[in-house]
């Protein structure tokens, strides 16, 4: 039964770190003293000091009691021993004591100086009792106790009118169920305090996990998106120029071996980042910095691409997150450029003002294929080619209200689309509440990345 106890927990020395100074004395207290099962040196000391306050100058002669000696040396033992196992057995010790006082009272026997044997043995007993269990049963318990001495005051008049009793006992219990239930309750509220906390901390946990796995996940989806569709563009090049231009053939194939060799690396990185995210170094991640390599490989594998990076702010001068966030748009943007809009000419510009940077990507469209392709997932003209949902621009999106940033994708009045993206330098209270639903954001781990999709927007 005491193992069901409500409240047996150890308490929670935590969290007083500011708190007034009873507060602090009265969480060590707890800490060192409170709530313990088993008897110790601290409960010994307890019965020994109400056996020698209280029933010591009885025994010794110092004061008065009533009946013989070797009696109220009896009752004194049987109403002081029973506290050395009161925390063990709370209830047992109460039902004890309740038994002793009532025997003394129907025999006649005075233990202590005080009218009815008074003294702390009750108290304390149903103190133990209200800091044990939960309210109704103390409340229930200190009720029959205060009943029984209560009830037992006729007889014990009626029997020995010469010895003085009163209800002195159970108007003693009061206060100590009292005190004993305030400090249940409080116990009770810092472990409740304790357990929220251990809560929130495993949801905030599991938030930034979840928002780690988006991340790797739209980084995995923007590496194997881009380096596939160079290696299809290159490789379609390669089988039609094989047999005629075998020069232009081998630089086709180097493009596909570069564009391979570096998914490799970035998908080495990202699989490092998940065995040891501790150790992975902030510099690994890609950056505006690396536009320029980006955009080298690009024209190497034949797009024309025009880049400019213009506006006071230095490269490197945003944060890790907001740097990658801007070279996976401009990446993924420009990958949907040669997958959508093959021999189009395309324009990337990064303009890096004091507070925020804008990343915009602008090709004309190339041949009618492209046009007609984006024509036809976009709803513009959705009978000239079926369509199929990607989350290319919805990944690119997502980046960029991660920041509190905004983002805008679709067709140019005059033929080609337009991609721009703006991403704050400081996170706003808009970019916390988008972090708190990036955990349940669909994955952006697929291979499909059809810009139009979104071009409504």
């Amino acid at each position: 039964m005491a193992a069901d106890r409500p409240g047996s927990e150890p308490p929670d020395s935590g969290g007083t770190v500011g708190a007034p100074w009873f507060s602090r004395l009265s969480a060590a207290l707890v800490s060192r003293f409170g709530h313990r099962r088993t008897p110790d040196l601290i409960d010994v000391l307890i019965a020994a000091g109400c056996f020698a306050a209280f029933s010591g100058p009885v025994i010794t002669g110092l004061a008065a009691g009533a009946g013989p000696r070797p009696a109220i040396a009896v009752f004194s033992v049987l109403a002081a021993a029973p506290l050395i196992v009161r925390r063990r057995w709370p209830i047992a010790t109460l039902g004890v004591l309740v038994i002793v006082y009532v025997s003394s009272t129907l025999l006649g026997i005075q233990f202590t100086p005080y009218v009815s044997s008074a003294g702390p043995n009750l108290a304390i007993a149903i103190f133990t009792v209200a800091d044990t269990y939960e309210r109704r049963i103390s409340l229930l318990a200190y009720g029959v106790a205060a009943l029984v001495t209560w009830g037992v005051l006729a007889p014990g008049i009626y029997l020995h009118p010469g010895v003085d009793q009163d209800a002195v006992q159970a108007g003693v219990m009061i206060p100590a169920w009292f005190i004993g239930d305030a400090v249940r309750t409080r116990r009770n509220y810092r472990l409740a305090l304790a357990s929220e906390a251990e809560r929130q901390a495993a949801q905030t946990e599991a938030r930034i996990r979840a928002e780690e796995r988006l991340r790797l996940s739209r980084d995995v989806h923007d590496v194997v998106s881009h380096s596939l569709s160079m290696i299809a563009v290159q490789s379609g090049v390669a089988r039609l120029v094989l047999d005629e231009r075998p020069g232009e053939a081998r630089s086709a194939l180097a493009a596909i071996e570069t564009a391979s060799r570096s998914a490799l690396d970035e998908v080495r990185q990202l699989l490092r980042q998940l065995r040891e995210p501790a150790q992975a170094a902030a510099g690994e991640t890609s950056v505006t910095c690396d536009i320029s390599d980006l955009v080298r490989r690009l024209t190497e594998a034949g797009l024309e691409l025009t880049y400019r990076s213009t506006g006071p702010g230095e490269p490197g001068a945003f944060g890790a997150a907001v740097e990658m966030s801007a070279y996976r748009i401009a990446q993924e943007a420009l990958t949907n450029v040669t997958r959508h809009a093959p021999g189009a000419r395309a324009v990337l510009e990064v303009r890096r003002d004091t507070d925020n940077m804008t990343i915009t990507v602008i090709d004309d469209g190339g041949g009618t294929q492209g046009n007609a392709e984006r024509l036809g997932a976009s709803g513009r003209d959705k009978d000239a080619l079926p369509s199929r949902p990607g989350l290319g621009i919805a990944g690119m999106r997502e980046r960029a209200l991660l920041h509190g940033g905004t983002f805008d994708a679709g067709p140019r009045p005059g033929g080609g689309f337009e991609v721009v993206a703006l991403l704050p330098s400081a996170p706003s209270r808009k970019e916390e509440n988008a972090s708190d639903r990036a955990a349940d954001a669909p994955s952006a781990a697929s291979g499909d990345s059809e810009r139009s999709e979104y071009s409504e927007a």
